[in-house]
């Protein structure tokens, strides 16, 4: 609609700003030019009228103060009339964009993305769940977006697209991706002491191509053993945030050599640290609460079958 602005083609980066990598990135990079240069013009008219007015009228030496009222109809006019119909268009085309943006096409293909203190997850329709972002090439992708803690803010910016993630409800952002690759998502809410590590990748699959990976990409029980599986799910759900493998201290009791030992418990009495207590925590992590920590962790009811948690018991028997 208003592409004629716009300096760059589809895929380019200008100075400025990354390419432009979704349907949506031309307009909204052609109001931002349209705004900056018109600032640029007011901005450089301003000090060049002011500086030229400042010699122009300046007193001679010695002479004294020379007070003087005018008034120019036609010039308070112009200078009243031509900025309200700037604004009056800016408004109307920044507004028709940020409804198409806001508005997700029907029928768009829907992932489900959760963000938590520092990772995003992103659900697919099959239940896969992946710390990237997965995605076919010229296809309406709608994401439908919560967050576990804090607010967070999915920003994508090849795209052009960002919107806040806020626990306790959903919101929606969608785009069309028109080229392949991998491009750079950011939390662009600050979320806590690891905000600025909370990235992701938008990976953009070629027509053809994004099933077949999908497909693959959910097997992991036939394509890895158990402990390379729990390994994944340890880095992809935020494990990794309370739990150290190093025996540092964490939110949570470190997994070195966590499995068999005896462990005290909130409010006394002790349990031994086998598959049963493992399972138990994962699924109801209240229920028996380690001395020294907080109750802070979710359950993961739900998110694991039977297989899951398995591989993850493996791999905390692994971590010596």
């Amino acid at each position: 609609m208003i592409g004629f602005l716009s300096t760059t083609g589809a895929g380019e980066p200008s100075f400025w700003l990354p390419s432009q990598s979704s349907t949506i990135a031309q307009r909204v990079d052609s109001i931002w030019e349209f705004i900056f240069w018109l600032s640029v013009f007011f901005f450089a008219l301003v000090v060049v009228l002011g500086a030229r007015f400042a010699l122009k009228y300046r007193a001679a030496r010695g002479q004294g103060t020379v007070a003087t009222t005018d008034h120019n109809t036609v010039l308070e006019v112009v200078w009243t009339v031509i900025p309200t119909l700037l604004v009056v268009v800016l408004f109307w085309i920044g507004f028709r964009t940020y409804i198409d943006m806001s508005t997700p096409p029907e029928n768009a293909y829907e992932i489900q993305v959760t963000g938590q203190k520092w990772q995003w997850l992103f659900t697919y329709p099959n239940g896969y769940v992946d710390e990237n972002l997965h995605a076919p090439v010229n296809t309406d992708v709608v994401l439908v977006m919560t967050s576990e803690d804090v607010i967070h803010s999915m920003f994508i910016p090849a795209f052009r697209t960002k919107q806040d993630v806020v626990p306790g409800r959903y919101s929606k952002l969608w785009f069309n991706a028109t080229e392949t690759g991998e491009f750079d998502i950011y939390c662009a809410e600050y979320c806590g002491t690891s905000h600025s590590d909370m990235g992701a990748k938008a990976i953009i699959h070629p027509e053809g191509e994004y099933e077949p990976w999908l497909k693959d990409a959910s097997n992991l029980h036939g394509r890895f053993p158990p402990v390379e599986i729990g390994e994944k799910y340890y880095k992809r759900f935020g494990c990794k945030q309370c739990h150290s493998l190093d025996g540092g201290a964490g939110i949570g009791p470190t997994f070195k050599g966590l499995y068999g030992t005896m462990e005290r418990l909130s409010g006394g009495g002790s349990v031994l640290v086998d598959e049963n207590y493992i399972r138990e925590s994962i699924l109801n992590p209240q229920a028996k609460v380690t001395e020294g920590y907080s109750p802070v962790m979710p359950t993961y009811q739900g998110r694991f079958n039977d297989q899951d948690i398995t591989a993850i018991i493996e791999f905390i028997k692994s971590v010596e």
